[in-house]
């Protein structure tokens, strides 16, 4: 049978557009559907806009402590709508290249959503494409609670980069990785933030020195954390600012802002997934095997709706290691899913690589891990007012200690775990890093001079 496309992906985010991209460039005939801007979240509403807030906010603690370091800084004003001005400047350059290069690859893009009329077909706009393989990619969207009265009354991080403003006062609800960063931008830009969680700690799952540590860091800035706040209601007060009301009754008050950030669900609804013999598991995850071939023999997934990790390089690499198995013959490139490094951009920032110590104790047993921990206060705070620490472990397994994870708070985290990722890939040991040089004076050599 002959099809209209040898590939169609279904969503232009970073799995969609790698897999379309490294496609075409082995002669294939490929289209990509996408509803609303090329890039998907991670361009429009996620990691890039995230980190031009980050920088932001990383200048203005800069400035704070510029007195410190024997600045005489007058700091006249900050323009919230200018930085989201050149933010959102740089995001259309972004489009703009994106649109540019799938013309240049002979990539068709189908604007429109993109749903399922048999398992080669898909419809876009009313009208009917095929292909003999079809990538599912949608990524996700942000949740909003359903049982909450008044829930709709607070924005998401889709919201958040809707804001032409800066408000005052901001509530952020949960603190997992989304709520965190949130948090630090605001804070660090000078809005008043309150962090509700259910929980003592942030970042649940990660590994403990982490979660202890970020958690003092961001009371010590500022942010006014919340304990055990099971949120019951929103309403908004007769001055128009809103309240946040607790399970037991608890009020917190004068917010222009009550920011969701407990989750994301996977953006499959408009896919019918169901014409093409496909069904979805809890959150909207469609089972793949280690090739990322869904149960219908043709139809692939890749990125969020897998259940994986949802980082941007890892939908990549799964898109381009896709291309390469059905294209160029290289049928042992599998995605490796054991170390994983992950930033998150918080204030300051963490970095992670491979097993928290919970989890390699029930991998290895207690007997057969070490730790080693750093705690100290770095240069960069020796003698500002705000003293902020970085933390860092290595967790270590069996008598050849290898290390099977890496922790880091601090600042340059985010910079400094990448090549020390490379050593935990490559299955490095405690003995390895001991035999390197330290760069000195660096936070990053303590991780080569732990005893």
């Amino acid at each position: 049978m002959k099809y209209d496309y040898d590939v169609i992906a279904i969503g232009a985010g970073s799995g969609g557009l790698s897999i379309v991209e490294r496609a075409s460039e082995y002669g294939k005939k490929c289209a990509v559907v996408e509803a609303k801007k090329l890039g998907g979240t991670c361009v429009n509403i996620g990691c890039v806009p995230k980190k031009v807030m980050w920088f932001g906010a990383h200048i203005a603690e800069a400035l704070r402590d510029a007195p410190d370091f024997g600045f005489d800084v007058d700091v006249k004003s900050f323009s919230w709508s200018k930085l989201v001005e050149k933010r959102e400047q740089y995001i259309q350059n972004i489009n703009t290249w994106y649109n540019g290069y799938m013309k240049d690859l002979g990539v068709d893009v189908l604007q429109g959503w993109g749903s399922f009329v048999d398992n080669h077909t898909v419809e876009v706009d009313g009208k009917k494409y095929t292909a003999e393989t079809i990538v599912i990619a949608p990524g996700g969207v942000p949740d909003i609670p359903q049982d909450v009265e008044g829930a709709e009354l607070g924005i998401t991080s889709d919201g958040f980069f809707a804001l032409k403003t800066q408000p005052k006062k901001v509530a952020v609800i949960g603190s997992g990785y989304i709520g965190v960063e949130l948090a630090g931008v605001f804070q660090a830009l000078g809005t008043d933030v309150s962090l509700l969680s259910r929980k003592d700690l942030v970042l649940r799952g990660f590994d403990d020195m982490i979660r202890e540590n970020l958690t003092d860091a961001m009371i010590t800035s500022g942010i006014h954390k919340e304990y055990h706040f099971r949120v019951a209601r929103i309403y908004r007060a007769e001055n128009g600012s809103l309240t946040v009301e607790s399970e037991d009754g608890q009020h917190l008050e004068g917010f222009d802002e009550v920011v969701w950030a407990v989750g994301r669900r996977n953006l499959i609804e408009p896919m019918k997934i169901e014409n093409a013999g496909l069904t979805a598991h809890s959150k909207g995850i469609i089972e793949v095997d280690d090739e990322h071939r869904t149960s219908v023999n043709n139809i692939f997934a890749i990125g969020d709706v897998t259940g994986q990790p949802q980082l941007t390089p890892v939908a990549i690499r799964a898109g381009r290691f896709l291309a390469e198995r059905l294209y160029n013959n290289k049928p042992h490139l599998k995605l490796d899913l054991n170390a994983v490094p992950t930033v998150i951009f918080s204030h300051p920032p963490v970095g992670t690589v491979g097993l928290a110590e919970h989890d390699a104790r029930a991998k290895y047993g207690d007997e057969n891990v070490k730790v080693y921990t750093s705690i100290f206060t770095p240069m960069r705070y020796a003698f500002t007012e705000h003293q902020i620490k970085t933390a860092l472990k290595l967790v270590v397994t069996g008598p050849e200690e290898k290390v099977v994870g890496i922790h880091i708070v601090g600042d340059t985290a985010d910079e400094m775990l990448q090549g020390f990722a490379v050593a935990v890939q490559m299955g490095a040991t405690k003995a390895d890093l001991d035999a390197t040089i330290a760069i000195h004076p660096s936070s990053s050599e303590e991780l080569v001079t732990m005893r």
